[in-house]
């Protein structure tokens, strides 16, 4: 099994988890959405994130997704499991599940009611102890979750606690977080920072020093190709490819409805069967439809005349 390390880069995509109109679980389209992420060059996998519904899924539905999702990628890139909730005993007995049947790592954001820097720091040092060696990713989403961390303070978890390899940088704006933990002498080890908000700050993070991305879009390879330019030296090429997604990536972080816009966009590329969410949630309008639709083909044209 491989396990996830501090030298993670590229795009782990968050995936989306594929319903059918009734509420199942669409397996036929995990296979296939898994084929489709690799195929266009994602380095890792991130399942039962915050875009992935999974809050909606039984303990016993997110162990055969992940199973099936782990069973399709077959070893060929790490795959990382969201594994927040609100107490210990879930976390325990998720890591322990998704561990055993093959995760690369686990991913954990803080809960809610975390309000002092040294309670961030001791619930971390406290989860980390909790799972063992299983290597953790650090979430810090504070637009959801509401729990703000410094630089400093994800410095002193990342410093003590051997286990946390990678930062999932989705704070908003947080380009100077970046540049302050790549500073010199502030971090006594290196960790994996991968960026969140959909790549839609992916060029300016790049150049600040992050490793890639781990969040999702309906076209992943947008970000897949904006890392690979970057990381060639190629900056005005990854911008102009990044530039000729950015209104749909734009469209589609519109809160509340972003994950809808991304599964039909997913659906109308074959990706996935169907665009439904599982109660709550609303699919898009006929007007929303035809919004993305038109952004869709504007994208498509602005692509060609790059070449």
């Amino acid at each position: 099994m491989t396990q996830l390390t501090p030298d993670a880069s590229g795009v782990f995509v968050i995936a989306v988890t594929p319903f059918t109109p009734d509420g199942g679980i669409d397996f036929e389209s995990c296979d296939k959405m898994v084929d489709f992420y690799l195929d266009v060059g994602a380095t890792g996998l991130t399942v039962l994130g915050m875009m992935g519904e999974a809050p909606k899924l039984t303990v016993e539905e997110s162990r055969d997704v992940v199973a099936r999702i782990l069973a399709r990628v077959n070893g060929r890139v790490p795959v990382v499991v969201g594994v927040s909730a609100p107490g210990f005993a879930q976390i325990e007995t998720l890591t322990k599940m998704v561990m055993d049947l093959g995760a690369a790592g686990v991913m954990i954001a803080p809960p809610s009611s975390l309000r002092t820097d040294d309670q961030i720091v001791n619930y971390y040092t406290q989860v980390a102890a909790l799972i063992g060696d299983v290597p953790f990713v650090l979430q810090d989403f504070p637009l959801v979750t509401g729990v703000q961390m410094a630089s400093k303070v994800i410095a002193r978890i990342a410093n003590d606690v051997p286990t946390c390899v990678c930062l999932k940088h989705e704070d908003w704006p947080g380009l100077e977080k970046i540049s302050t933990l790549r500073a010199d002498g502030v971090l006594n080890k290196r960790i994996s920072i991968l960026c969140g908000n959909g790549g839609l700050f992916l060029p300016e993070e790049m150049a600040r020093g992050a490793d890639g991305a781990m969040t999702g879009f309906a076209y992943p390879e947008m970000m897949v190709s904006v890392v690979e330019h970057y990381n060639r030296g190629d900056v005005e090429r990854g911008q102009d490819i990044f530039n000729a997604y950015l209104p749909l990536a734009r469209f589609e972080q519109q809160p509340g409805m972003g994950l809808a816009i991304r599964k039909y966009a997913l659906a109308k590329r074959g990706v996935i069967a169907h665009d439904a969410l599982r109660k709550p949630g609303a699919g898009l309008s006929k007007e929303s439809r035809v919004e993305v639709d038109r952004l869709i083909a504007r994208q498509e044209k602005r692509l060609k005349e790059l070449g």
